[in-house]
């Protein structure tokens, strides 16, 4: 009950959290005030439903289903909805919901509430001064992005040709079905001005062509709200293009549907996974459905600037999607190319059946697992642009581990050997090409709006110069926030052949001032110096804690819990490590942190010397920095943490070894208590921290406190 209302607390209504764990509003402030959080602040209205992931997060472990629904304020369609289609949420929690039984109220009993009263002693000694830091509110920075200066001309970008096209997702857009609400506006008028600044001329959205479109006699159920889906859309491209930016949608067709669909349509069920089957594209009634929607929404919303398309993603669409069309009777005998190709062209041939000069993009993500694919490229429509993500297949080594790229990285300076090959048959096909590329940041670390490796980047961006792109995809769903790292993309962009330390000297003029340049711009070497040692490996990327950072909690015993997909890191130090050997894991985050740390010390030097006017700048670019220091070292605490804990552990230790494992476990959780009250002191100043679009906040600022209560938890479990 106390952790329910700890973890909602100002992020759910307190009469929400009293509905559903049956007491008064009154029962929940007493009992938040009992424990020293802070009053009670109203939640805006517009931004309850960009909460609903932090919120289903931070209860899936504590309430049972029904009163999960009740919380979140949502319908059971809804959760399911959103469980599938928003960005493998299901996914992220786990793939299962831990059984919970209901939580009722009860009136706390006297030793209760002089345990909440030891925690509100120790929340105001190591907070007292925190709490006087000026906070924003969650959510702030929309705000900010919401209105345009109105003193300011609007910048428009430049859609020529000979800049290519650049574009990047919304830094806070709500992904799962964004255009089903009226209110939503994931590319308010702000926002675009400072993309357009930048120099980005597209940006994209997340749809189900299901939902956006009628399905005729032959699908009936499909279309349903498509009307209200096409007036939004039509609204944000009609705003966008105000600022010369186009829309553009990612197409990831056909969805697998539910069993209950293929009744009575035998003819087009392919391959099944779970309680999903495939809508086989071998049937040309499948085919002309997606022709014909994408052609009626092109036609609806004229301003529309294409599409890109993913065909062998993690959605199961048609039946080669997962590798698996041998279970498909008409699948089974065509060609691993031809269907993905004939998916393509379906598309292709409806959105400029309706617009055209509108742009496909088909992006070779997971294609032949992704390996090389010449045979899918030859078949593609010559109007389609073709899409590689620029630094996979990269060989890098890291702390004696020899592995190569194999997701989205900015440690990792790209463009890689299969990218290369790629873009070169697209060429030889006669097709336009484009580089997915990660400029503002990646999984490596999404919880800042962007990572401050600027010599990276500009390094990445002049070798692009000298490849033969048409254009950029700049973020996937993190990455979109309007940062001096485009403007190092949209630099190069104007002048390809751009030396790369006069762009970093440049910016850093601009930003500071030429008396604090020279320092920012060590301190951007030294944070680029250190993301190198980054252990870098998909299964560090997904399941490490680096995401979460100080806020993840430590366990006093083996929890023997899964790491979920940037969703639970729990302690599941053998999955973080991916290759890397566990003592070598938590050597490379030290290196990280301890290069990134020489670049905190450059840094305080722009801080005295940059320009009056550049200050406020500068004091949130230093917390970014210092924000993103504390998740690279307070990984290689937890990992290090976990090794003594389970040391700790052995029944064969002497005396003497229990000692001094003890004395380095206090050690690291006096350091951890140190970061996560550092870490709240940021975030109270800046509200980006800890936020990205797809999964919103994966901590708040009573998760920092939580892991000091935490942390002296396991210092009585473990030491004492």
């Amino acid at each position: 009950m106390y952790a329910v209302i700890w973890r909602n607390w100002n992020l759910v209504d307190p009469d929400r959290i009293a509905q559903t764990i049956g007491c008064t509003a009154e029962d929940i402030h007493s009992i938040a005030a009992s424990m020293g959080l802070p009053p009670a602040q109203p939640i805006p209205p517009g931004f309850r439903k960009q909460l609903y992931i932090t919120v289903l997060r931070r209860n899936w472990h504590l309430l049972p289903y029904d009163q999960l629904l009740n919380l979140a304020d949502m319908t059971p369609q809804e959760l399911e909805f959103s469980l599938k289609e928003d960005d493998f949420l299901f996914h992220k929690f786990g793939n299962l919901k831990p059984a919970c039984l209901p939580l009722k109220y009860s009136a706390p009993n006297p030793q209760e509430r002089a345990i909440a009263w030891e925690i509100k002693q120790l929340v105001g000694k190591k907070f007292k001064k925190s709490f006087k830091i000026p906070a924003e509110p969650l959510f702030g920075f929309i705000q900010d992005m919401r209105n345009r200066d109105l003193s300011v001309p609007i910048p428009v970008a430049d859609l020529s040709a000979a800049e290519g096209l650049r574009f990047i997702y919304s830094y806070f857009g709500v992904f799962g079905d964004p255009l089903i609400d009226d209110h939503s506006d994931p590319y308010p008028e702000g926002l675009l001005a400072k993309l357009a600044s930048k120099g980005i001329n597209g940006v994209w959205m997340h749809i189900v062509l299901n939902q956006l479109a009628p399905g005729g006699k032959e699908f009936p159920e499909f279309g349903a709200g498509h009307q209200t889906r096409l007036a939004n859309l039509k609204r944000i491209s009609q705003q966008a293009k105000k600022y010369g930016i186009k829309i553009s949608l990612y197409v990831n067709e056909p969805r697998a549907m539910p069993l209950a669909f293929f009744k009575n349509r035998s003819s087009l069920a392919g391959v099944q996974q779970g309680n999903y089957m495939t809508m086989c594209t071998s049937n040309e009634t499948v085919l002309n459905w997606i022709t014909h929607s994408l052609a009626y929404v092109f036609k609806e919303v004229p301003d529309l600037g294409g599409i890109f398309t993913i065909t062998a993603s993690e959605n199961l669409t048609h039946c080669a999607s997962h590798d698996h069309q041998a279970g498909c009777p008409r699948c089974s005998k065509r060609d691993y190319a031809d269907i993905i190709a004939e998916v393509n062209q379906a598309m292709e041939l409806g959105v400029h059946r309706a617009n055209p000069d509108a742009k496909v993009i088909a992006w070779d993500w997971g294609w032949h697992g992704h390996g090389d694919a010449p045979d899918i490229i030859a078949r593609l429509p010559k109007s389609v642009w073709l899409m590689s993500v620029s630094e996979w297949a990269k060989p890098i080594e890291r702390g004696g581990i020899v592995s190569q790229v194999n997701e989205y990285s900015m440690s990792a300076v790209g463009p890689g050997p299969r990218a290369q090959r790629h873009w070169a048959l697209a060429k030889e096909a006669g097709l336009k090409t484009v580089a997915k590329v990660q400029f503002n940041n990646s999984w490596e670390l999404s919880s800042v709006p962007w990572i401050p490796a600027l010599d990276l980047v500009a390094q990445h961006a002049s070798n692009l110069s000298r490849v033969d792109v048409d254009g950029f995809m700049l973020s996937w769903t993190l990455g979109g926030y309007p940062s001096p790292n485009l403007e190092i993309a949209q630099r190069f962009s104007q002048d390809p052949g751009a030396d790369p330390k006069a762009v970093l000297d440049s910016l850093a003029i601009s930003r500071y001032g030429s008396q604090a340049a020279p320092f920012a711009r060590k301190a951007w070497t030294s944070f680029s110096n250190a993301f190198l040692e980054f252990p870098y490996h998909q299964s560090v990327l997904y399941s490490g804690p680096q995401q979460y950072g100080p806020s993840n909690l430590l366990y006093p015993k083996p929890t023997h819990y899964l790491a979920s997909m940037v969703g639970f890191p729990y302690d599941d130090l053998n999955k973080w490590r991916g290759p890397y050997p566990a003592d070598g894991f938590a050597k490379q985050f030290e290196k990280v942190a301890a290069g990134w740390k020489k670049g905190l010390d450059q840094f305080k030097k722009v801080l005295i010397t940059v320009r009056r006017e550049n200050k406020e700048t500068a004091l949130k670019d230093w917390g970014i920095a210092k924000a993103a220091w504390l998740h690279f070292a307070s990984s290689a605490n937890q990992a290090r943490f976990i090794l003594l804990r389970d040391s700790l552990g052995k029944a064969s230790l002497s005396s003497a070894n229990k000692q001094m494992l003890k004395k380095q476990i206090n050690h690291l959780l006096d350091e951890e208590i140190k970061m996560a009250v550092q870490l709240f002191e940021i975030i109270r100043r800046d509200s980006r921290i800890g936020f990205e679009a797809s999964n919103l906040y994966y901590y708040v600022p009573q998760d920092l406190m939580e892991k000091v209560i935490n942390g002296e938890f396991v210092r009585k479990t473990l030491t004492h």
